[in-house]
């Protein structure tokens, strides 16, 4: 999938939107994330904080969860926001799940506020990773 610049800063402005949802009352670290599925569609999601730390869930797994609810059966791309100084970069466990639903040609967009932006691939984020 290709995208323009245009449709890139949509995708972050999108995951910025959903970052204002973010619960992240422990941390104050706000991550939004949007995916667009196969067909096109978009699933938006934001991290949310417990206080059990171990039991709080990403901004990426969290839209990802709500594409997969939704019928999503592969990522095209995914757009990650944080309020960092470079792009924001995913964690282990969200590089793990988003594989589980990509392939070579998936779009990883990782963004920041300032809409400063890198697009890999999961073979860049994941290199050897796991699969059945």
């Amino acid at each position: 999938m290709n995208l323009t610049e245009k449709e890139i800063l949509e995708l972050i402005d999108e995951a910025m939107e959903a970052r204002e949802n973010a619960y992240a009352k422990y941390s104050g670290f706000k991550v939004g994330a949007v995916v667009v599925d196969e067909k096109g569609n978009h699933y938006k999601g934001a991290n949310v904080e417990n206080g059990s730390f171990g039991l709080t869930n990403c901004g990426e797994r969290s839209a990802i969860f709500t594409g997969v609810t939704n019928g999503m059966k592969k990522i095209s791309v995914i757009c990650v926001v944080a309020d960092t100084s470079k792009p924001v970069s995913p964690c282990g466990a969200c590089r793990q799940v988003i594989s589980e639903f990509s392939d070579e040609n998936t779009l990883i967009i990782l963004a920041n506020l300032k809409r400063d932006y890198i697009i890999n691939k999961m073979e860049d984020l994941l290199p050897y990773g796991f699969s059945l």
